[in-house]
């Protein structure tokens, strides 16, 4: 007889059944296994021909809807990896590097300023957008939001917008982590560096969502670790604790100043503040493949918040009374992750702590990677979602039985063979204009999560539901929600302005005044032109709120059961549990 006592390494029966069910048979040897995980899901759903809009002149909103929310994409984040997604996603070049231009362009006040308005319109576009993923965790997130509850036409723009955004950027920020290491003057070629940046993105990315998530947990706590040492360094620098013991305060907003190029230099911060924020929007993308978006999404959402305040804010902060706005190496940079530009290396080396500089350029080239990690994460979801509604080529939406959708992730790891662009010639214009087509993408994304946000709270309202139903309430609601819709809107405004006319224009030439606008403002006509033929040929619809599927996609079908248990046990909690889960 079997002995299933604990510690005999025998299961019961009834154990070995159910692990026998659950647990995939291994046939052949292990490279068999391998090439299995590489065929189609044979759950795969998307619609067929024959369906209202499968052919002809017409765009099936419903069915759209239903294939997203039935998308095979594996469902293996855990609540760990969105946090860290959210926490440290976005932390990137725009904070390390291009803070130093900002400051350069708009002084310290300026900085601060920019950064906490900006960081407030990421807060209700992130709590918006949180709502919304928590109730309908389905594949592309925002474009089928889009698609879903204003425009198919603008959903499909949206979507094209989002993948291209990610496609380019893959390139550019593999070229931009090979870059980091001429820091320590290196003689290997950058070549070489861009091919092992690229494989490794790319094989963490064939490990699916899971590679993904434990790859960016990985980063983000780094880059996390990184920024609260900063701070801590930055106040002890300022108040006299460095090497040299001089004590520094706040004599920088004093002489050269706190401002620098009036309201025009103001706004050129507006736009670096946005574009450093870029990424934010990913924790709602991964809502897809989390295995309890409900339970973890709100959590990862609040984060956001002490996120901006923290690592954006305060470290800013210290960035502006450490670093004059007049040092000549903020403006000195040769890439966008040129370190020597840095102001958190230029405040290390202003303090005389030799060896720290490196520690900073190792946390640059992570952020980096990161950012590339994400961006074919981002790029390959968002195709394959685009696909399943029939707006992108269908080979998009392969996805095989791992939950990888592989078609796409291909084609993003291809394009990021631009990046051996670095070794011609002509790399600078090649790299200035698919920096371009991404500039902007973000500010379009941004807005068309509020404008959604807006229609759908209008929808659920009119279709008879409560806001006691959602699961997960945007804290600042609509009004937050029109906030943050309005200041993209004037973040838009910015950057046509600045790049109309930016800061230094009179010494330009006519031709590079005209090429910088365009340089700024190319992904405008570029959305305009994935918008208006499509709403043409396929006559798609504004949707009207009565019209607008509020079902589809919901993943727990006894909702309202469990939102009652859950506020019976949160009305039990003591107050300082109740206030840190509000905030928390």
């Amino acid at each position: 007889m079997k002995d299933y006592s604990p510690g005999s390494g025998a299961g019961s029966p009834d154990l070995e059944a159910s692990w026998a069910a659950e647990t995939p048979t291994f046939q052949g040897n292990f490279l068999q296994h391998v090439w299995d995980g590489f065929k189609r899901d044979p759950q795969r759903r998307v619609t067929g021909r024959g369906v209202a809009g499968a052919d002809g002149k017409v765009f099936d909103a419903e069915a759209a809807a239903q294939a997203t929310a039935d998308s095979p994409l594996s469902r293996r984040l855990k609540g760990r990896h969105l946090q860290m997604i959210a926490i440290g996603g976005s932390i990137g070049t725009g904070l390390f590097v291009g803070s130093g231009k900002a400051l350069s362009d708009g002084g310290p006040a300026s900085l601060l300023i920019a950064f906490v308005l900006i960081g407030l319109m990421l807060y209700c576009t992130v709590q918006a957008l949180g709502e919304m993923a928590v109730c309908f965790p389905v594949a592309g997130s925002f474009s089928a939001y889009s698609t879903r509850f204003l425009d198919p036409a603008w959903g499909f723009a949206m979507g094209w917008n989002y993948a291209l955004q990610w496609l380019v950027v893959l390139p550019l920020e593999i070229v931009a982590a090979s870059i980091t290491i001429d820091y320590w003057g290196t003689t290997v070629s950058n070549a070489a560096w861009v091919a092992i940046f690229l494989v490794l993105i790319v094989t963490i990315n064939l490990f699916g969502v899971k590679g993904y998530g434990e790859a960016e947990f990985v980063f983000a706590i780094i880059k996390v670790i990184a920024v609260i040492g900063f701070i801590i360094l930055g106040i002890i620098l300022d108040i006299g604790g460095g090497p040299n013991g001089s004590y520094i305060g706040g004599k920088y907003w004093s002489n050269p100043g706190a401002f620098n190029n009036g309201f025009k230099g103001l706004c050129s911060v507006f736009i670096t503040a946005a574009f450093a924020f870029a990424g934010t929007e990913l924790v709602g993308l991964a809502a897809a493949e989390t295995t309890n978006p409900r339970k973890s999404l709100p959590t990862a959402v609040k984060q956001v918040f002490w996120r901006i305040c923290l690592f954006y804010i305060v470290s800013l902060t210290l960035i502006g009374l450490l670093v004059p706005h007049t040092d000549s190496r903020l403006i000195g940079s040769t890439s966008q992750v040129d370190a020597h530009a840095s102001p958190f290396v230029i405040a290390i080396n202003n303090a005389g702590l030799r060896g720290l500089d490196s520690v900073m350029n190792v946390v640059i080239m992570i952020a980096v990677l990161s950012v590339g990690n994400s961006s074919i994460y981002g790029s390959s979801r968002t195709l394959a979602a685009l696909a399943e509604q029939r707006q992108a080529p269908q080979i998009f939406a392969y996805i095989d039985k791992r939950g990888r959708p592989l078609v796409a992730i291909a084609v993003a790891s291809v394009v990021g063979l631009l990046a051996f662009l670095a070794a011609s010639p002509q790399q600078d214009t090649a790299f200035t204009w698919m920096l371009a087509l991404s500039g902007l993408s973000s500010i379009f994304t941004w807005a068309s999560i509020c404008l959604s946000h807006i229609r759908f709270r209008k929808a659920w309202a009119q279709q008879g539901h409560s806001l006691d139903e959602l699961a997960f309430r945007s804290q600042p609601g609509v009004v937050g929600s029109w906030i943050g819709f309005i200041f993209n809107i004037l973040v838009l405004v910015a950057q046509f302005w600045t790049g109309f006319a930016p800061v230094g224009h009179e010494q330009k030439s006519p031709l590079q005044n005209t090429s910088n606008f365009f340089e700024a403002y190319l992904a405008a006509p570029l959305v305009l032109a994935f918008y208006i033929p499509y709403k043409l040929w396929f006559k798609t619809p504004f949707m009207k709120c009565m019209d607008m599927d509020l079902r589809t996609g919901m993943r727990e079908l006894d909702l309202g059961e469990l939102l009652a248990e859950e506020r019976a046990e949160r009305a039990s909690w003591p107050r300082w549990k109740k206030a840190y889960k509000y905030l928390c």
